[in-house]
C-alpha cells in the first residue's frame, strides 16, 4: 500500500525535518484555528492555544507512533491545548466575529457564512447576529459537550475519530453530542433560534458554516 502524503511528511518529519514539519502544519493550521476558537470562544485565545499545539507537536513528533493518523493525533493535542487554556482562563474576554485571523500566511478569514450577494444591510447584520448568538450558546457548554458539538457538527468528524481523540468509547460519544445538541435546542429556543438562517455545518448535513 502506497503511504499517504502525511505519512512521508511525518516521517522525514520525525528525523529532524522542519521543512517537512511545516508542510503538515500548513495543511491543518487553518482547521486548527478555527477549532480552537470554537472551543475558547476568544481568537485571542484561539492563536495562542494553536500555536501552543503546534509546538507541542513539534515536540512530541519523534515519538508518535503512527497508532493514528497524524490528523488525529494532531487535533488530541489541540484539544489538550484547548482544555488546558480553558482551566487556566480567569474571564470570558469578548472579540468580534468580523475580526480575520492573523497566520504565518497573513490574513484568513474565520469559517463564518458568506452573505448572499442579494443580501441587504438588514440580512447581513442579522446573520451576524445569529453567528455571535450560536457561537454564545457553545461557549455555554460544558467543555465535555462542547467539544464533541464542535468535532462532529461544524467539523464533521466521525464518532469514531471522535472516540479516538478523547480516548472514550463510542456510546458516551454519542450520549454527550445527544446533551449537546439537546443543550443547544434549548439555548437556541430562549434565543429564538430554532429555525436560524445559519446554526451549523458537518460533513453529511451541510449549512452554511460558522
Amino acid at each position: 500500500m502506497s503511504k499517504s502524503l502525511d505519512d512521508l511528511l511525518v516521517e522525514r518529519a520525525k528525523r529532524g525535518d522542519v521543512e517537512a514539519f511545516e508542510q503538515l502544519i500548513s495543511q491543518y493550521e487553518k482547521k486548527v484555528v478555527n477549532t480552537a476558537y470554537r472551543l475558547t470562544g476568544n481568537i485571542e485565545d484561539a492563536m495562542d492555544v494553536a500555536q501552543e499545539a503546534f509546538i507541542r507537536a513539534y515536540s512530541s513528533i519523534p515519538e508518535f507512533r503512527g497508532d493514528s493518523s497524524f490528523a488525529t493525533w494532531l487535533f488530541r493535542i489541540v484539544h489538550n491545548a484547548c482544555l488546558d487554556e480553558l482551566r487556566k482562563r480567569k474571564r470570558q474576554r469578548v472579540t468580534s466575529l468580523d475580526e480575520p485571523v492573523q497566520s504565518s500566511d497573513g490574513e484568513m478569514e474565520r469559517q463564518l457564512a458568506v452573505a448572499n450577494s442579494s443580501d441587504g444591510p438588514e440580512e447581513a447584520l442579522e446573520r451576524v447576529e445569529v453567528q455571535r448568538a450560536v457561537q454564545e450558546s457553545i461557549n455555554a457548554l460544558d467543555e465535555e459537550y462542547r467539544i464533541v458539538i464542535v468535532m462532529r457538527d461544524i467539523q464533521g468528524y466521525s464518532y469514531n475519530e471522535i472516540a479516538e481523540t478523547l480516548g472514550i468509547n463510542l456510546g458516551t460519544v454519542k450520549s454527550r453530542l445527544n446533551r449537546a445538541r439537546n443543550a443547544l435546542k434549548e439555548m437556541f429556543g430562549r434565543r429564538e433560534l430554532l429555525e436560524p438562517k445559519v446554526v451549523y455545518s458537518g460533513r453529511r448535513r451541510r449549512t452554511h458554516e460558522l
